[in-house]
């Protein structure tokens, strides 16, 4: 099934391999992309039931034949907390879907650790990346375009791009959108997206704080551009950290208790609330982010929703598709 590309003219990267020109060595991609899906695996010991996370039958997995000749891909990490999905990805595929009629919107998960999970627990088998790509060619698409919804140019979506180029001679064109945060018009758009969701809680006494997942790749740095352009405009009390990387936990409780505030709000900076959400954050647990904050005095709120809920965000992957097109 898999063929590999003959000719780079037959492909149109509209993303190039990273925003800022970030090539990882395979042996460290493939380290970090094996140390995510063991953390993934682990996590999902505690979502054991459908009734957990949503009913899964209210989700459109996207995996029907009958494409035609043009496909839009839609590959994300994926989750196993259905509601969130459905809201999130779900979401973002239905818009695009709306933005660009004459194409078939289908899906993809990276994460065959939540592939598995989602398939045992609810009985939805939802393709990976080699199966959506399979399906492409056995359905005869001729024009594929991609659009992951990765916050960043991390490994995964330099594995992404290097697995998509496998299959570049099967199509007569193929096109991969870029992530969320891509440049900075995307960064500035975003900020204002997050300062106008949450302008209800800015009252002069709350720190809001947004939870990212954090990478070792060098798109890490996204994290403290985001929050080194929210200082620059003046939301002093917006802060940005990371579950896996920099800036910590306790850099950000750090910065929080420079001010003079009582309540901290609690939102992640996610495509969706999934495991990290609703168990790093806003779990009852030592070690959470919630518990953190409580335990320094805090009044704690936490937001339970992922970026793929806002119309507005939504729009910036209608843009990055409009970009590959193009291109």
């Amino acid at each position: 099934m898999t063929k590999k590309m003959t000719a780079v003219a037959a492909v149109v990267f509209s993303a190039g391999l990273a925003a800022g020109g970030m090539v990882a060595g395979a042996q460290e991609t493939e380290a970090a992309l094996s140390a995510v899906e063991a953390e993934t695996e682990a996590a999902l010991t505690a979502v054991e039931t459908e009734a957990d996370t949503g009913d899964a039958s209210l989700d459109n997995i996207r995996n029907q034949d009958g494409i035609g000749e043009k496909e839009l891909l839609v590959v994300s990490f994926g989750t196993s907390f259905n509601d969130s999905r459905r809201k999130t990805i779900g979401a973002i595929e239905d818009t695009l879907e709306n933005a660009f009629p004459e194409y078939s919107v289908r899906r993809a998960f990276t994460s065959q650790i939540i592939i598995d999970h989602v398939y045992e627990r609810d009985g939805y088998l939802i393709d990976d990346v080699d199966t959506a790509l399979g399906r492409a060619i056995d359905n005869g698409v001729k024009e594929l375009v991609v659009q992951p919804t990765h916050l960043m140019s991390g490994y995964e979506y330099t594995d992404l791009y290097d697995q998509v180029a496998e299959y570049s001679d099967a199509f007569e064109s193929v096109r991969i959108g870029e992530p969320l945060l891509s440049c900075d018009a995307d960064m500035a758009s975003v900020e204002e997206v997050l300062v106008d969701w949450t302008k209800e809680y800015d009252d002069g006494k709350t720190a809001i704080v947004f939870m990212g997942h954090g990478t070792e790749a060098d798109s890490n740095g996204v994290y403290q551009k985001m929050q080194d352009i929210l200082d620059q405009d003046g939301h002093a009390n917006y802060y940005i950290g990371t579950v896996e990387a920099t800036p910590s936990l306790e850099d950000v409780i750090g910065k929080v208790k420079e001010g003079s505030y009582e309540r901290v709000i609690l939102e992640p900076m996610m495509v969706v609330a999934g495991d990290h959400a609703n168990n790093d954050m806003a779990g009852d647990e030592e070690g959470s982010w919630k518990r953190a904050f409580e335990e320094e005095g805090y009044e704690v709120e936490c937001l339970l929703r992922g970026l793929g809920e806002n119309e507005d965000i939504r729009g910036l992957y209608v843009e990055h598709v409009e970009t590959a097109l193009d291109d």
